[in-house]
């Protein structure tokens, strides 16, 4: 017998080995059935009887979902998402500020030195030039007057995504890196449904109100900005949380600003300002204990303007209903 012969038979016990072995183990050891794979609860359950053959099985196919070839190839299990909240979108890499070294000793006083030389000539390659220095502190602006003002994460994504247009659009020649950054917060802001009115923005802005409204503008009108007018009705849930208006006084003030755009009274008037005269408008209605001061404090607004608004409100909801 040649040696070709030999390899053969052997390979050929070989498969026969594993094909029983794969019989064997897609056979109910009780009932002898058909045993199937149940992917969702990770166990291997007999066809015929209902016996529970293997449990807790690895799935070790990737977390996310592919529905075609492109996607499964372009998919990756490696390292954090990307995020245009950070100038490298969140692809270089960070040298701890512990001085600890990787089973937690505390580092000798010439290795703590030399990492911190480390980390100096890190961040100065994270920035190599002006644009990334510019973009660095721009979202870093960003970031941090969303959290005073509360915007959620997609805000902030968003406001990234319009600086970075005007950034490469070349509209900051002239203008304040904290004002073009503060305006395409503001912008997202009213683009999400989730609008902060000009004074809340200015008060954790660095910039005046001025120039935050002018710069507003050219950042709108130069990237064509798709930016809806601010409805009264997106502040409504912000101040009633923040004055304990009940659950009724909130649909009143919903309702009274509804009648009144039906009515053509909002035309031309400032949203935070009729916001703020429907909550209080709506206290009353509901006899709960809200001063005009109170609701002038949290919304921004003179008393005057919710002493007008609100008399307006009430109105255009009596003509509704003549």
């Amino acid at each position: 017998m040649t040696e070709t012969s030999t390899t053969i038979s052997n390979y050929e016990r070989e498969e026969a080995v594993e094909s029983r072995e794969e019989r064997t183990r897609t056979a109910c050891p009780e009932c002898g059935g058909t045993v199937v794979a149940d992917e969702e609860h990770g166990e291997s359950v007999c066809r015929d009887c209902g016996l529970v053959v293997e449990e807790d099985a690895i799935d070790h196919g990737p977390e996310w979902r592919s529905f075609d070839n492109g996607q499964r190839t372009n998919k990756s299990r490696v390292g954090a998402p990307t995020t245009n909240m950070m100038h490298d979108k969140g692809l270089s890499t960070n040298i701890g500020w512990q001085n600890k070294d990787a089973y937690g000793k505390t580092l000798s006083a010439e290795r703590r030195q030399q990492m911190q030389r480390l980390r100096t000539w890190h961040e100065r390659f994270r920035t190599r030039d002006s644009k990334e220095r510019n973009l660095k502190q721009a979202l870093g602006e960003i970031d941090r007057m969303a959290s005073a003002l509360g915007l959620p994460e997609n805000v902030r994504e968003t406001a990234s995504v319009i600086y970075r247009r005007a950034l490469e659009d070349d509209l900051l020649p002239g203008r304040s890196i904290e004002g073009v950054a503060t305006a395409s917060l503001y912008a997202a802001a009213r683009q999400a449904n989730t609008p902060r009115s000009l004074d809340e923005v200015t008060a954790v802005s660095r910039v005046e109100r001025m120039e935050l409204t002018r710069t507003y503008r050219y950042v709108v009108r130069e990237l064509k900005l798709e930016v809806a007018p601010a409805d009264p009705s997106q502040y409504v849930a912000r101040f009633a949380s923040e004055l304990g208006l009940s659950d009724e006084g909130e649909w009143r003030a919903r309702e009274l600003i509804k009648g009144a755009q039906e009515a053509g009274v909002t035309s031309g008037k400032s949203p935070v300002g009729l916001a703020a005269a429907a909550v209080y408008a709506a206290a009353l209605l509901t006899n709960e204990s809200l001063t005009q001061s109170r609701v002038s404090d949290v919304a921004g607004v003179s008393e005057v303007t919710i002493r007008n608004r609100y008399k307006e409100l009430l109105e255009a909801a009596d003509d509704l209903q003549a």
